[in-house]
């Protein structure tokens, strides 16, 4: 029989539930409190939308740090491929580039959502805008709409409300104090995938703010990364500084020191390197040898001056040593508001295997307010989608436990 559903957050795990449960008969109403839904999802996909990653699923469902455990059987049963074949169904063809990472033909996300939102709606979804939960009454939901305050009942509710980064599009958190309150056990919010604070040298930051740093490599507990990175104002930021974040993070919480080790030169070995730069002789410049037998040159050379102090006096074996191992010490990760996504949340042992609260019974989660993280490359959008999924059928089966 059907069932009045609330799923309360309108990003791509509730979207995805309300897909699921309105194609099993149920009434599925969303609300969500910022004036269109998916605006996460829309910024996500101005430059191109990283919809998945094409590497052998096995290696993809490692990818997600403490809680590959926990996200494994809704992954499995929403896959990389599945997430391809269900955008191919919306009318989105998608394909790989040259990184591994899975992005529409159109490379925007504007599309894809036009056509999830009509299909939405042809299954009879009630998307309302602009209806923001405050919490929990007795006979219900309290929301606050355009028209006022209203209390609305449903059979079973979903929320989907994100974690703590970019509040600005709705993703606030503000949701903790209300589960909390619940007996809902929440580990904190931390920034993932985000920028750290370096204390660069002035004449540094004077010139080279906004620099990308390209065709290096990156070690840290995350392992060694090749990529590139920028130079910010405050410190570093970029997709190959994305990648260490987690391990980077978890170190200075632990020790209050981290280093990041670069390999500004990784075409070349420590020796050949060596020899390159023994042969400028004694009379060339620090800036000539570093050009002419490193190839490093302005913010490469730059950045290794602000990284060793006293790098242009070193002998060439030492120098070729320092530049394969240039140590870049961040100091704290940017504010969580400036992060792509965030760790922690509702914790797992909270929920059951249906992405039901333990302590509310008929309330599920799903999407990033679960304790789980993820780097960039797609596995952040393929696991929402999943854990929607997920719950969406928990939900279901539990309300078809009830009858």
């Amino acid at each position: 029989m059907a069932k009045r559903i609330g799923i309360v957050g309108g990003g791509p795990a509730g979207l995805m539930a309300a897909e699921m449960l309105s194609a099993r008969g149920h009434a599925v109403t969303v609300l969500e409190a910022m004036p269109t839904v998916g605006r996460k999802f829309l910024l996500a996909g101005k430059s191109g939308l990283n919809i998945t990653h094409s590497e052998p699923y096995e290696r993809f469902a490692t990818r997600f740090g403490p809680a590959n455990g926990h996200l494994r059987t809704a992954l499995d049963a929403f896959t990389p491929g599945d997430l391809r074949d269900w955008a191919s169904g919306l009318g989105t063809q998608t394909f790989v580039g040259s990184s591994g990472r899975v992005f529409p033909t159109v490379m925007k996300a504007s599309p894809l959502l036009r056509a999830w939102r009509a299909r939405l709606e042809g299954q009879g979804v009630d998307i309302r805008v602009r209806h923001r939960w405050t919490g929990f009454a007795p006979e219900g939901l309290a929301i606050e709409t355009p028209d006022g305050s209203v209390t609305m009942a449903f059979d079973a509710i979903l929320l989907t409300l994100g974690g703590a980064s970019w509040p600005r599009l709705g993703s606030d958190a503000a949701w903790v104090g209300a589960l909390a309150a619940r007996g809902v056990d929440i580990a904190p919010f931390r920034p993932a995938n985000c920028g750290f604070d370096v204390d660069w040298p002035a004449f540094f930051v004077e010139k080279f703010a906004g620099a990308p740093v390209k065709g290096v490599t990156a070690r840290s507990a995350a392992g060694t990364i090749p990529g590139e990175f920028v130079i910010s104002t405050s410190g570093v930021e970029g997709s190959l500084i994305y990648a260490h974040a987690a391990a980077l993070r978890d170190v200075l919480e632990e020790t209050g020191t981290a280093v990041l080790t670069l390999d500004l030169a990784p075409g070349r070995t420590v020796e050949r390197l060596a020899a390159d730069l023994t042969r400028q002789g004694g009379k060339a410049s620090f800036s000539t040898r570093l050009r002419k037998g490193a190839g490093l040159d302005g913010v490469k050379a730059a950045l290794l001056r602000a990284c060793v102090s006293d790098a242009a006096g070193l002998a060439p074996a030492a120098l070729a040593a320092v530049i394969k191992a240039v140590p870049l010490r961040p100091m704290r990760p940017r504010p969580i508001a400036e992060a792509i996504s965030s760790a922690g949340g509702v914790r797992f042992d909270a929920i059951d295997g249906g992405y039901m609260l333990r302590a509310l019974p008929g309330v599920f989660v799903a999407g990033e307010m679960i304790d789980w993280e993820a780097p960039t490359g797609g596995y952040l959008l393929t696991a929402c989608l999943a854990t929607g999924r997920a719950a969406a059928l928990g939900m279901d089966r539990w309300l078809s436990d009830k009858q």
